[in-house]
């Protein structure tokens, strides 16, 4: 029974790792790019602040990127510890995941007009709620320690007077070696854990006892959809079975938001490297703003709900959808998850030789 649990376990955490992983080694690239070649005021005077504004530059920018839940973390971490306030960065971070073009088509086509339009407005709304949240309650976190040093800093110390390829070079190292290093191990760590939580709960299960409307099922379908790892468009038919199985509307609007916008790797992520108050602002707020979305979507917005049952229009739309998924090669992905493997075992090097030397000094 064990051995067999295991066995899930394992096949899980491989399966989530492989899907992410190619998402994950091109952000460590791109974050790094951006670090080398954005100049930090500029970036500043973009998402550096605590202006409105700012907020919806971070909204925008994340809306454009079709990024799953895991790739958004090295570019969200990126722009936060390249001079972005942690509210433009959380509302990048919440957009990003949500506002991908498969997904949205894929709601259109299974989902019907009605739950993808709120889910479509709310992508927009939720992460400037999230980004507002963000720069109110953030403390000392609301921007990273030492960037106003960096940001001062003459221009030529930022690399100015180097050439292309070495500034390349150089933010490559930067996305890989430091980002990469810091943010993987958390990556790795909380994709076990939504190993765990899917090998021991199945999908079934969840809908049988969440597929219930009201607010107990909100509630639980928020908090569901905000530790569960589910990709980008992956949700979407899990979500389309819960509305066929006499689920209110209210509860696909939710799990749509929360299961795209959060998960284990990312509030992991978010909570070692940024600090415990961002997280908690991070998940708080979506899971009450989405709460508060299915509770109006119930008794306001779709009272008189019909289950969407359009099959030609959703062939065609799934279809559409289809075409705009990028579908990695096995070996492409296994390659990839070596490397998040490889650079996870890197940051705990030094926490592995210092239990070695302490193991044979206590001999």
């Amino acid at each position: 029974m064990i051995a067999g649990l295991l066995n899930r376990v394992f096949t899980a955490f491989f399966d989530i790792l492989n899907g992410a992983s190619v998402w994950l080694v091109l952000s460590f690239a791109l974050a790094g790019t951006l670090h080398s070649f954005l100049r930090p005021e500029k970036l500043q005077r973009m998402l550096g602040n605590g202006r409105l504004s700012s907020i919806m530059r971070g909204t925008v920018s994340g809306m454009l990127l079709p990024i799953c839940s895991c790739g958004v973390i090295p570019l969200g971490l990126g722009l936060y510890y390249s001079g972005a306030w942690l509210g433009p960065t959380l509302a990048f971070m919440t957009a990003t995941p949500i506002i991908n073009p498969a997904a949205v088509l894929l709601a259109y086509g299974l989902l019907g007009p009605q739950i993808a339009t709120i889910y479509l407005v709310s992508g927009f709304v939720v992460p400037m709620i999230v980004g507002m949240a963000g720069n109110r309650f953030a403390g000392p976190e609301l921007r990273a320690p030492g960037i106003e040093e960096f940001v001062n800093v003459p221009a030529m110390e930022h690399g100015d007077g180097i050439g292309v390829g070495r500034k390349f070079i150089s933010g490559l190292h930067w996305g890989f070696m430091e980002l990469g290093v810091m943010v993987s191990r958390y990556i790795v760590m909380g994709v076990f854990l939504a190993g765990v939580i899917i090998a021991v709960i199945p999908r079934t299960t969840i809908q049988e006892y969440l597929g219930n409307p009201g607010m107990i099922s909100l509630l639980g379908i928020a908090v569901l959809g905000a530790v569960m790892y589910v990709c980008a468009v992956g949700h979407i038919p899990f979500v389309a079975a819960l509305v066929a199985s006499g689920a209110a509307p209210g509860i696909a609007v939710t799990f749509l938001m929360t299961g795209a916008a959060t998960n284990l790797p990312e509030l992991i992520s978010i909570y070692r490297t940024i600090g415990k108050r961002a997280v908690a602002i991070y998940t708080l707020t979506m899971v009450a703003a989405s709460m508060l979305i299915g509770y109006l979507t119930n008794v306001l917005l779709l009272r008189d709900f019909v289950p969407f049952f359009g099959s030609d229009h959703a062939t065609g739309t799934v279809g559409m959808a289809k075409r705009l998924i990028v579908a990695a090669p096995k070996p492409l992905e296994y390659l990839c998850s070596g490397i998040i493997l490889a650079l996870a075992v890197h940051a705990c090097l030094p926490r592995i030789r210092q239990l070695l030397t302490g193991a044979e000094c206590s001999r």
